[in-house]
């Protein structure tokens, strides 16, 4: 008891000598570009609504399709998912949505069950609404297509030894 009152009362007394930070330093910056520490800036806005391209083409086998509308105030969660009104089995051709893939009425051991599955239940785990935002970073993924016709021209010019 003694001990955390005297360490109370010596860190209260440090902070009395400490200078007060320059709250108009430049901020670091990171994702989240200029101002200082002491400014409140807006958080920039939320990216555009959902293209009306259709479907987007996947890059990889078994990559999960993107969401093609907005899915705001949505609610998902242990009692309710809002995606199954339009993509259930019952539901999606009424509402000319795809149905959910069988693969998510498969459990751990691939047996395939009347329901969505526990562990595909939360569809925003692993689909995400399609949109016009910009990449943060750069990305230099190549699609499987891609790196097949990379490495067919790299053999060609190698004149087709390998």
């Amino acid at each position: 008891m003694k001990l955390s009152l005297l360490l109370t009362l010596l860190f209260f007394s440090l902070s009395l000598h400490a200078e007060a930070p320059d709250l108009n330093a430049s901020a670091p910056d990171g994702l989240r570009k200029g101002g200082t520490l002491g400014q409140t800036l807006s958080a920039p806005p939320i990216s555009g609504d959902p293209r009306d391209t259709g479907r987007e083409v996947r890059n990889y086998p078994e990559q999960p399709p993107v969401i093609p509308h907005s899915i705001r105030d949505y609610q998902i969660d242990k009692r309710f998912n809002r995606c199954l009104d339009c993509h259930s089995t019952s539901a999606a051709p009424a509402a000319g949505a795809p149905m959910v893939s069988i693969t998510h009425f498969m459990d751990r051991d691939y047996q395939v069950r009347a329901a969505v599955t526990p562990n595909r239940y939360f569809c925003t785990q692993c689909h995400v609404p399609q949109t016009d935002a910009q990449p943060l970073v750069e990305s230099r993924f190549l699609n499987m297509d891609k790196v097949l016709q990379q490495e067919a021209a790299r053999r060609q010019q190698q004149g087709g030894t390998q």
